[in-house]
């Protein structure tokens, strides 16, 4: 199968490794990829922040660099979730663009429901020797409906334990710019999402999104705490060679 694929902002500035692990896991999968360099933002940072108008320009930038046709898959829930629930909001009266939406959006995967429930692909020769916890993000649990998939891609790792968490379904206090105005909020839903891992005894905390990521990451390196963040496309990818 051809497949476009969108490299959301957070892993094409502070996660490159993590496209490249969801491209090879794409290719394992059989999949001819195409990558667009053109691509930008799909516009979720300024949606959430009410700048509508400054959203429409960069979905209209989406919408014609990913107008081959082909089906676009990502390696997040949060971009794939406001691209298929958004979208729409914001051509009402722009029955144009309003059309070109409607054809697009059904087309728009995240990365793991991809795998398991379009391409029916769920073991990709990973080996992950260690014992791992699942945040099951916002965006994919509320905005784009996924939580079995996940662990199901995970069962499928040798040598790795998955032990859940409690209030695993609970926000790690990201939210986008909710971080950054409620700061000590933010912070202590931090808090508690880490040590929800802690009490685990994992030692890794896994999630399919890469803001929840850094996030969490930033939390840990300051306290210097003993487990780390990382993508699940990392782990699936693990043994797969260039």
């Amino acid at each position: 199968m051809e497949v476009d694929v969108f490299i959301p902002c957070f892993i094409d500035q502070l996660y490159p490794e993590t496209a490249r692990s969801f491209i090879k896991v794409l290719e394992k999968a059989g999949c001819k990829v195409f990558y667009n360099p053109e691509q930008t933002c799909c516009g979720q940072p300024s949606f959430n922040s009410g700048y509508w108008k400054e959203t429409r320009k960069l979905a209209r930038k989406f919408i014609t660099d990913f107008s081959s046709g082909r089906v676009i898959v990502a390696p997040s829930a949060s971009c794939t979730g406001f691209i298929r629930n958004n979208y729409g909001k914001l051509f009402t009266d722009d029955a144009r663009l309003l059309a070109e939406v409607k054809k697009l959006t059904p087309k728009v995967f995240e990365f793991t429901d991809f795998l398991v429930n379009h391409l029916n692909q769920i073991e990709f020769g990973a080996e992950f020797c260690h014992k791992v916890t699942f945040h099951d993000a916002c965006s994919g649990l509320r905005e784009y409906g996924i939580k079995d998939e996940p662990r199901i891609l995970l069962g499928n790792v040798k040598g790795l334990e998955l032990v859940e968490m409690e209030n695993t379904n609970v926000c790690c206090g990201f939210g986008g710019t909710f971080s950054a105005k409620f700061h000590h909020i933010s912070t202590a839903m931090t808090e508690q999402k880490v040590e929800n891992a802690l009490k685990t005894g994992a030692d890794y905390i896994v999630s399919t999104e890469a803001s929840c990521i850094m996030n969490i990451e930033a939390y840990i390196k300051k306290q210097k705490l003993p487990v780390k963040a990382i993508h699940l496309a990392d782990i699936l990818a693990a043994n797969i060679k260039s």
